[in-house]
């Protein structure tokens, strides 16, 4: 009813209009849907070197355009990370298992090994935490060693021992060790070549003077009870190779250094950034070698750190298939373009282009009911006359040869019977007509 009352040219206006409209909203939702997501990641260090090794991850992400990226902040410190992690001002953090609230965090990757050394400087007798007794410790890396402080002062009772604590920064450690404010340090660091220079850049070495690491023994014992840590041996020749540092494998403590992210992300996206995290490790690694120590977290249901879900996927290899994944489209794609189908048909109709039925008897007789009445002759409602004894003559020739299209007979009688009468009335006015036009 409404497309009949419209002219054409509005009709079609109204159409392109729901066009451009429909395909705009789809552009959107597909842009949407394509759009890379970033997440912010905390990242800090002693030396910078954690926020440049995410700030490199970060880069190969853009390169491959891979969905997920990364923008990165420095936060100074393991600690600071940590916090602004806790806080939820970040989706993602690189956090040391023992550094920090975790309660929020999920693992994603195992960034490094961050292994705990306690050195002697050449020349010192100190070859065991025994000999500390009455000794100052120097502690790179300030508060986010304060884990360690504190279990290896529990499990030698230090304290006892008049065992003191010095946190310098990485820019005093060799002054303060050439001035014998300290009398050993601690360190924990990544068994990696940059880091292990910068150790051996502490001191004045030379082939006679050698620094001496000091084992702790009760690292088994100690993470029995401290679940961020484990039980470590650095290998001969670790820190120097001629003379050998240490002289043979060297028990001591070791935590993790995790990527994280908040519980409330979304598993499709964790695991996105996952698969780009590892595919991209293969790249990055021939320029920091460091990423060569970027590994899976532990999978087991009772790991110090739980899995992020999204991250579980891939080690176990329970992402979805092509089906899991498409399966829906697949389904939806059909229906999709049915109704597609349905609603250009409508549009199509609503147009009111080439939907034109072809014209049958009735319609025929029913067109020359209007003729009758516009009429002014004998000569012409004779004519209409032969006109409908054709058209009837017509459909019962059709329904006698057994044609289904044929109109019925009754039907056909009082659509006759009804345009009889009006010839008769029309024929009557007619007649009529030269008496009136006399009298007048």
């Amino acid at each position: 009813m409404m497309s009949a009352k419209l002219p054409l040219w509005l009709r079609l206006f109204l159409l392109v209009g729901v066009i451009v409209f429909a395909a705009g909203a789809g552009l959107l939702a597909y842009r949407y849907y394509t759009h890379p997501v970033t997440l912010t990641v905390a990242a800090g260090s002693i030396d910078g070197e954690a926020a440049k090794a995410m700030s490199g991850i970060a880069g190969e992400l853009v390169s491959r355009n891979a969905p997920v990226r990364l923008k990165v902040i420095d936060s100074g410190t393991a600690l600071e990370a940590a916090n602004a992690f806790s806080a939820g001002k970040v989706d993602l953090a690189v956090v040391r298992g023992d550094v920090g609230d975790l309660s929020q965090a999920q693992a994603v990757v195992v960034v490094s090994h961050m292994v705990v050394l306690i050195i002697a400087p050449p020349g010192s007798s100190i070859d065991s935490i025994e000999n500390l007794k009455g000794r100052t410790i120097g502690v790179v890396g300030g508060a986010a060693n304060a884990k360690i402080v504190d279990v290896l002062t529990k499990e030698y009772d230090l304290a006892s021992a008049k065992v003191a604590f010095k946190y310098i920064g990485l820019t005093d450690v060799r002054q303060a060790i050439q001035s014998k404010q300290v009398n050993a340090l601690l360190v924990a660091i990544p068994l990696a070549d940059r880091y292990l220079s910068l150790v051996r850049g502490f001191f004045q070495l030379d082939h006679k003077k050698v620094p001496a690491l000091i084992p702790i023994e009760s690292a088994e014992a100690i993470a029995g009870t401290e679940r961020a840590f484990e039980s470590f041996d650095v290998p001969k020749g670790t820190l120097r190779g001629s003379p050998p540092v240490p002289e043979d494998d060297l028990t001591t403590l070791r935590t993790s250094l995790y990527l994280v992210a908040q519980k409330k992300l979304g598993t499709d996206l964790v695991t996105s950034l996952t698969q780009a995290i590892m595919s991209a490790r293969r790249d990055l690694l021939r320029e920091q070698p460091i990423f060569a120590q970027i590994t899976a977290p532990s999978t087991d249901q009772d790991a110090y750190l739980p899995l992020h879900p999204g991250a579980a996927a891939v080690y176990n290899s329970t992402t979805q298939s092509f089906m899991d994944e498409y399966g829906n489209w697949i389904y939806l794609t059909p229906m999709v373009l049915g109704g597609a189908a349905t609603m250009l048909a409508a549009a199509w109709k609503f147009l009111g282009v080439g939907n034109r039925a072809p014209e049958g008897p009735l319609d025929s007789l029913y067109a020359l009911a209007r003729r009758i009445r516009k009429v002014d002759t004998e000569a012409e409602l004779s004519d209409i006359e032969e006109e409908i004894d054709g058209i009837l003559k017509a459909e019962r020739t059709k329904s006698a040869g057994g044609d289904d299209s044929a109109v019925d007979d009754a039907t056909l009688n009082v659509a006759a019977h009804r345009l009889e009468s009006l010839i008769h009335d029309r024929r009557t006015l007619i007649a009529k007509r030269p008496v009136v036009a006399s009298a007048a």
